[in-house]
């Protein structure tokens, strides 16, 4: 279990990681408190150490932030079926141990004598800083901590040999650029390719769409459209809208079910 939550915590702060929006926001929030000086540090730091302030408390409070809100993320998929709810709740705990971190900054750039009354102070004001990241977190990257959670999901059910020895029972993961070939998840008509999305990732193959059908192998999915088939354990649930059906994926993408298709998809997921 420990070996696996490890996995999974280190697989989705590894999405955060490689998120360009994750860095673009980090650092217009830097800038942006290093250039307006909130706190009454435009009064007390020269501009250059003003900067470094601000890096190196966001840095210290997004780092917690991310951790614990990825390892709530994880650990109530169980008692709370929401992902921003799970987030939300590790982003509120993290605002502990940042009271004590801002400490700690405060103490490099000011001198401030540290105590856990003013520590604490600092952790009940920093809440409102760990909301604010939950929710940008969560706009900019729940699609791909869904994909990322999609394949701990796949994890905990296989041996840690498995993905090696399903391979050639798909053999459409062949087709994939190594970095892409994991669990499968769904496929996509794109014009005259299929888009092949894993918990891996997401590549355009040359191949039609019947064709792709065949190269599945053992995974067990469903056809909703013409355009669109899902693998079943990646289905999140089913929404009607103006009359339509669509079937919405673990990493929120949406897919129309088409009437020809309608009533198989009702009959295998209520």
């Amino acid at each position: 279990m420990d070996h696996l939550f490890l996995q999974s915590t280190l697989r989705e702060l590894q999405v955060i990681q490689r998120s360009p929006r994750f860095w673009a926001t980090f650092v217009t929030i830097v800038l942006i408190f290093a250039l307006t000086g909130p706190y009454g540090t435009l009064e007390r730091l020269m501009p250059g150490v003003r900067l470094g302030y601000w890096l190196a408390l966001h840095a210290m409070a997004w780092s917690f932030a991310i951790v614990f809100s990825v390892a709530a993320e994880i650990l109530l998929r169980k008692q709370i079926s929401n992902m921003f709810a799970r987030m939300l709740i590790g982003s509120i705990v993290a605002s502990m141990p940042i009271g004590f971190g801002i400490t700690l900054v405060d103490l490099a750039f000011f001198g401030d004598t540290p105590s856990v009354i003013g520590s604490l102070g600092k952790s009940l004001g920093s809440i409102p800083l760990c909301i604010l990241f939950c929710i940008l977190s969560y706009m900019t990257m729940h699609r791909q901590i869904a994909i990322a959670a999609a394949g701990s999901n796949v994890a905990e059910t296989t041996a840690p040999s498995a993905p090696m020895a399903t391979a050639p029972q798909v053999p459409i993961l062949s087709r994939l650029k190594p970095e892409n070939r994991g669990a499968l998840l769904r496929l996509t008509v794109r014009d005259h390719y299929t888009e092949v999305v894993t918990t891996r990732g997401r590549e355009l193959i040359l191949l039609r769409f019947g064709d792709a059908l065949t190269e599945i192998g053992n995974t067990a999915g469903i056809r909703v459209h013409r355009s669109h088939w899902v693998a079943t354990d990646h289905v999140d649930r089913l929404k009607r809208d103006n009359g339509k059906l669509f079937v919405i994926a673990r990493d929120g993408a949406e897919m129309p079910v088409s009437r020809s298709y309608a009533e198989a998809v009702r009959q295998h997921f209520g």
